[in-house]
């Protein structure tokens, strides 16, 4: 694993502070993140381990603005999430936020090319441009020649590149991926590790990556582990 170097240099993007959330059911209220620090500077590769039930997937959704704390400081992209309204929550994902999942979320009616244009949608940007943004977001993740193809008529490890574009096609300042190669083999998973690596290396992007994979991780700059609910 490359040292981590950019923790001492680099502007924090993401900055948790005493973060705290608590879910209530059944009358009983679980704590799921308790008391947690945690800086992500910008263009850094972090990924985040750790059991089922730590919190992983919490974390990842409170730093992505798709959930609240219930208290503490969260600041990402010079945003305090915490006191935000669900409007601006919303505005803010669009604009600051590409998501990558394990089940790749691609609409089957449409092409990959359709599909990555999507966020841009939502943006009220121009068909021309939002067309040419998508081609050079496939461009980018090797898929120039599947731009129409529908997701059928992909490979898994094809479609998490059209998930990937998707992902990058609005130029988000964070990038969070949860357990991107969950669903691949080992050769299409360390064709897409590669792929988020040359995001991170070339392009500047910075990544947080949930992963069960230990191969996934040290692709990563630094490594954070999680349990019950506290950065180990």
């Amino acid at each position: 694993m490359a040292p981590a170097t950019l923790t001492s240099q680099a502007k924090a993007l993401v900055e948790l502070k005493g973060v705290t959330k608590s879910f209530t059911r059944g009358g009983e209220t679980l704590r799921v993140l308790d008391q947690l620090n945690l800086t992500i500077p910008e263009g850094s590769f972090e990924a985040l381990m750790g059991p089922s039930g730590s919190g992983k997937s919490t974390l990842l959704n409170l730093i992505a603005g798709l959930d609240q704390v219930t208290s503490g400081s969260a600041i990402v992209a010079n945003s305090e999430l915490s006191n935000m309204s669900q409007t601006n929550l919303a505005r803010f994902r669009a604009r600051t936020i590409g998501f990558i999942y394990q089940s790749y979320n691609l609409i089957p009616v449409l092409t990959a090319l359709e599909n990555v244009e999507l966020p841009l949608q939502l943006a009220k940007i121009a068909r021309g441009e939002r067309r040419r943004r998508a081609q050079i977001a496939l461009r980018a993740v090797g898929l120039e020649d599947r731009m129409n193809h529908y997701p059928r008529q992909l490979s898994g490890g094809q479609e998490q590149r059209v998930t990937i574009a998707r992902a990058i096609v609005n130029d988000p300042a964070l990038i969070v991926a949860d357990e991107p190669t969950g669903d691949l083999d080992r050769k299409s998973a360390d064709e897409i590790l590669a792929l988020l690596g040359k995001l991170n290396k070339d392009f500047g992007k910075t990544i947080l990556m949930v992963t069960h994979d230990p191969s996934a991780a040290e692709r990563a700059t630094r490594l954070h582990k999680l349990d019950k609910g506290r950065l180990q």
